[in-house]
């Protein structure tokens, strides 16, 4: 494995750590910045193009938090997991991975699934080109069901 190969790696595994810490804060500005400008978020029944439309999702979604009224004593939260994170480089500039998700919100497990994710640099950086996330299940109480 060359060198450049292995930051690519390294470069992605930080762009989906950030995506995930930067989400569950509630900092969208920050993760919209992880997408190119012209990329594309599929969830299934969705797809929205561009940052403009990303940011509308993350903030719907947003608003679904909110409402999810967790128990007595308890404080809402979301804490997205990933793992077995693949990547394949396809190039200097080209990428794709995939990897499973699971989301912990204050009631327990709400949902998982898995993002199956393209990478390109933008001004040598790399970002999500287009992330499609699939829902495997959900539990009774999730708020995305």
């Amino acid at each position: 494995m060359e060198l450049d190969e292995l930051i690519a790696r390294e470069s992605i595994r930080d762009l989906v750590a950030r995506y995930n810490a930067g989400a569950d804060g509630g900092r969208f500005d920050e993760v919209l910045e992880l997408f190119a400008p012209d990329a594309v978020m599929d969830i299934t029944t969705e797809v929205f193009n561009g940052r403009d439309e990303i940011e509308g999702l993350f903030r719907r979604t947003q608003q679904r938090v909110l409402d999810a009224k967790p128990s007595p004593g308890e404080r809402q939260y979301v804490r997205h997991f990933t793992a077995t994170l693949q990547i394949d480089v396809e190039g200097p500039d080209a990428a794709r991975s995939r990897c499973y998700y699971q989301v912990i919100m204050a009631h327990g497990l709400d949902h998982w699934g898995r993002y199956i994710d393209r990478y390109r640099k933008v001004d040598g950086v790399w970002r999500f080109a287009q992330r499609k996330v699939t829902t495997d299940g959900h539990t009774d109480r999730s708020a995305f069901a």
